[in-house]
C-alpha cells in the first residue's frame, strides 16, 4: 500500500481545523482581538515573548529585569478573562499537537531508539 504522505497531512490539516479545540482557540482569539484592551495587552505580551525567545536563539542572555517583566505581563495577561481563556485554548491546543508529534515521530523512534537510549 502506497500512502501519499502530504495527502495524509493535508488531511491532518483539515481535522484540525475542524476540531473543536481549533474552533475554540480562534473564538477566543477572535474575542481577544474585537477587544481593543485586550488585544494590545496580548500583542505587548507577544513581544515580549517573541523577544525573549529570539535572545534565547541566538545565545544571549537574559537579564533579571527582563524575566521580571516577562512574569509581571503573563500575570497581568492572565488576570483579564478573555486572555487567560485564549491562554487555556491555546495551552489545550498545544497539548493535542505535541500529542500528534509523538504519535507521527513514533515509526522514527522504533527504527531509531528514543533519544537517550
Amino acid at each position: 500500500m502506497v500512502v501519499n504522505l502530504h495527502d495524509a497531512a493535508y488531511d491532518l490539516e483539515r481535522v484540525i481545523r475542524n476540531s473543536n479545540e481549533f474552533q475554540d482557540l480562534k473564538k477566543m482569539y477572535e474575542a481577544v482581538n474585537a477587544d481593543e484592551a485586550a488585544k494590545g495587552m496580548f500583542e505587548n505580551f507577544r513581544n515580549i515573548q517573541m523577544q525573549l525567545q529570539q535572545k534565547q536563539m541566538m545565545g544571549e542572555e537574559i537579564t533579571q529585569d527582563e524575566v521580571e517583566q516577562a512574569q509581571k505581563t503573563v500575570a497581568l495577561v492572565q488576570q483579564h478573562e478573555t486572555i487567560g481563556r485564549l491562554m487555556e485554548a491555546e495551552q489545550r491546543m498545544s497539548v493535542i499537537i505535541n500529542e500528534l508529534n509523538q504519535i507521527i515521530m513514533k515509526p522514527l523512534e522504533e527504527l531509531y531508539g528514543a533519544p537517550g537510549q
